[in-house]
């Protein structure tokens, strides 16, 4: 007999069913013995009569959380008995026969309450129980749900989508790189990608014109409630637009896949600050534009921030990039940029989109001729010599005919954040890091051995 899911059930009344999943809860009343089975699907109540003898002596001995194969049918439940807030209520299943898939043993906390009151250590090391609980099986497929919204739309509008490598070189994006040692050339490092920033630029000097991707990114960085070592971001890229066309078909993406799954924007089209007056109103560049009566209805509000400077200085004094040293400068600000004078008064054409209080996404028009680009370096001081050796390879494809382009990156772990009203960014995660930089699961970093150390060419010195 073919597997129903439990979500179809209620096509089969009257007729038998085999469905395979856990038992979610058991009810022993002696004569008869009541279960809740789940699958990915749903939940439904399962009967054990007393004249069915052999599933009655395996259902004696099922606990919860087993893995379990049933034959039943499906029977209309009595209205009285039928719960209205529940599920296939309107159903149950009289099992006919049980067969045990495997044995579970009693998990080490409730996986039917909400988590919070377990301490994270003990999450994370049960990782895969602890995404068994109703509310990290909904935050996830919802994770799924919204992505496929992003590639369908992004796919009618005639995108590519490109996967960009993991091993690569180290970049100025803002953060540390994690370096992966190579075997092959010893003493000399990868980095993980940052973002697929360079890239995605290249691409558009191969002509594409029009990339996305579902891009993994690596930041060595201090970690946050909503920040990790990991992160998922949604990655666009486009040629032959301004920053005004690049602003519309983004803000038309996440208007199209928020609303088709049910959520409420606050304002339509996205009002838009100016970065100084976004400081000057809210403190911040990043803000929330929600009423109390917004935030108790789940409302999204979901604004711009542009014209943000393109210089600022470091904690030595000197100028370093505010937002991507890839960007493009305002266009009234060319002249400046490329004379290296006025840099505290060049804008740049950025734009970050915020909602609710956090930052969600941001891009810019790119720099797209070698002059420009080498520019920016020269502004943060760098040698020609070293902007050559680090950029060459930009420099060399900006040389070869590389139209104007722009793009805007969202993290996807911020968006889902927005939409469950979690606070933490292990709750949107299947596998995040604990708050102490450790891996969930597995125990990670760990050592190595001293063969594969011997390998790498490296040797370890005890710090001090």
């Amino acid at each position: 007999m073919q597997r129903t899911y439990i979500e179809d059930l209620a096509t089969k009344v009257g007729q038998e069913a085999l469905i395979r999943g856990y038992v979610d809860v058991r009810r022993d009343q002696g004569k008869l013995i009541f279960f809740d089975f789940r699958d990915m699907t749903g939940t439904v109540q399962g009967v054990i009569l007393p004249n069915a003898k052999e599933a009655h002596e395996v259902g004696s001995r099922l606990r919860t959380e087993w893995v379990v194969e049933v034959r039943g049918k499906v029977n209309q439940r009595p209205e009285k008995n039928v719960q209205k807030d529940r599920q296939n209520g309107g159903i149950e299943l009289e099992i006919l026969s049980i067969t045990v898939l495997n044995e579970a043993q009693t998990p080490p906390f409730d996986i039917h309450s909400d988590g919070r009151e377990i301490s994270e250590d003990v999450r994370l090391k049960y990782r895969y129980l602890d995404l068994r609980r109703p509310r990290m099986q909904k935050n996830i497929r919802l994770r799924s749900e919204l992505v496929d919204k992003i590639r369908q739309f992004l796919f009618k509008q005639k995108f590519t989508e490109i996967e960009t490598p993991y091993f690569t070189s180290t970049t100025p994006e803002g953060s540390r790189d994690f370096i992966v040692p190579s075997r092959m050339y010893p003493g000399k490092f990868f980095a993980l990608p940052q973002s697929p920033q360079q890239y995605k630029q290249l691409l558009m000097s191969a002509s594409f014109e029009k990339y996305f991707q579902i891009a993994r990114c690596f930041r060595d960085e201090d970690l946050r409630a909503d920040r990790g070592f990991e992160h998922t971001q949604i990655d666009m890229e486009l040629s032959f637009v301004t920053k005004e066309d690049i602003m519309r078909l983004d803000e038309e993406m996440i208007t199209s896949a928020f609303e088709s799954m049910g959520y409420k924007l606050k304002e339509k089209p996205f009002p838009r600050f100016t970065y100084t007056e976004a400081m000057k109103r809210f403190g911040a560049d990043k803000f929330d534009l929600r009423t109390e009566e917004d935030k108790k209805n789940g409302v999204l509000a979901f604004a711009w921030v542009v014209d943000f400077p393109f210089f600022e200085k470091d904690k030595e004094g000197n100028w370093t990039f505010t937002h991507n040293p890839f960007s493009m400068p305002a266009p009234e600000n060319l002249e400046w940029h490329l004379a290296g004078t006025h840099t505290g008064e060049i804008t740049t054409q950025q734009y970050d989109l915020v909602c609710n209080g956090f930052e969600t996404g941001g891009g810019s028009v790119r720099a797209h001729k070698p002059d420009i680009l080498r520019a920016t370096f020269k502004t943060m001081g760098y040698a020609d010599e070293q902007i050559d050796r680090d950029f060459g390879h930009m420099l060399s494809a900006f040389a070869f005919g590389t139209p104007p382009h722009g793009g805007i990156a969202h993290g996807i772990e911020r968006l889902m954040m927005i939409m469950t009203g979690e606070n933490e960014l292990r709750e949107v995660q299947s596998f995040p890091q604990t708050s102490s930089g450790r891996t969930a699961v597995m125990e990670a970093p760990s050592d190595v051995s001293e063969a594969q150390l011997k390998e790498l060419g490296i040797e370890l010195r005890k710090k001090k």
